[in-house]
C-alpha cells in the first residue's frame, strides 16, 4: 500500500460562526481548525453582525445559534438565505422547541443540529451542507415531520421527480443523485427545481420532510446521509 492520500485543501469550505457565547465560539473555532478542508472566515456575536459578516465574507456554510441578541437566528437565517442563496445555514442550537425547529427550516436552514451533537457528525453536516445536502438531528426530524404541512393542491410529480425527491430526502447531494439515476447533474437540478415548484416549497429541507410525511422515506432516514 502507498502512503495515505492527503486531503484536498484546494477548495476549502468557508465557514462563519454566529453565536453569542464566546466560549462556544472558541470551542467551535478550535474544532474547525483541526480539519484542513475547512476555513473559518469569521465569527459574530449577534444576528445583525452575523448577517453583515456573511455579506462581507460570503461563506459556504454558516453555523447559526438561534437565541441571539439584536436579531435572532431565524431572522438572520432568513436574511442570509435571501441575499446569499449559495450560502447554506446550519442551525446549531440547544433549543428543541417546535416553533424554533419549524421556524429555522422555513427561514431556509438546510440543517438543524443540537449542540450536543458528536464532533464527527457536525463535520459531516458541514461538508454535506456545502454540497447542498439536508442534515437534521433525529429529534428535529421527528418534530418537523409532525409539523410540516402538505401543500394545498400540489401538482402530481412525475415518476423521475419522485425518485429524485426520495434520494434528496435521504440526504443525498445532486452529484450523488445523478450518479444513482445515471443522468446528468444539470438534469437533476432541473428536476429539483421542478418538484419544489410543484410542491410550492422553497427549500430542499421542506421537500425532504414532506417526503417523510407522505411515507416516501422513513422519519429516521430524513437527512441522515449515508449509513
Amino acid at each position: 500500500m502507498g502512503p495515505p492520500e492527503e486531503p484536498d485543501v484546494t477548495h476549502r469550505i468557508r465557514v462563519l460562526i454566529v453565536d453569542d457565547h464566546s466560549v462556544v465560539r472558541r470551542g467551535l473555532r478550535m474544532f474547525l481548525e483541526d480539519d484542513p478542508r475547512l476555513e473559518l472566515v469569521g465569527e459574530a456575536a449577534d444576528g445583525e453582525e452575523g448577517v453583515r459578516m456573511a455579506r462581507e465574507t460570503r461563506p459556504d456554510v454558516v453555523l447559526m445559534d438561534l437565541l441571539l441578541p439584536k436579531l435572532d437566528g431565524i431572522g438572520a437565517t432568513e436574511k442570509i438565505r435571501q441575499e446569499l442563496p449559495d450560502t447554506q445555514v446550519i442551525a446549531l442550537t440547544s433549543v428543541l422547541e417546535d416553533e424554533s425547529v419549524v421556524g429555522a427550516v422555513k427561514a431556509g436552514a438546510i440543517g438543524y443540529l443540537l449542540k450536543n451533537t458528536e464532533g464527527d457528525e457536525l463535520l459531516n453536516a458541514i461538508h454535506a451542507a456545502a454540497e447542498g445536502e439536508v442534515r437534521l438531528s433525529p429529534e428535529a426530524s421527528a418534530r418537523l415531520v409532525r409539523e410540516i404541512r402538505s401543500p394545498q393542491s400540489p401538482e402530481t410529480l412525475t415518476e423521475r421527480e419522485t425518485e429524485v425527491l426520495r434520494l434528496l430526502a435521504e440526504g443525498k447531494a445532486n452529484k450523488e443523485i445523478a450518479r444513482t439515476l445515471r443522468i446528468s447533474e444539470h438534469t437533476i437540478k432541473s428536476h429539483v427545481h421542478s418538484l419544489l415548484a410543484k410542491l410550492g416549497m422553497q427549500s430542499r429541507t421542506q421537500a425532504a420532510l414532506y417526503a417523510a410525511r407522505i411515507g416516501l422515506v422513513s422519519t429516521e432516514q430524513v437527512g441522515r446521509g449515508p449509513t
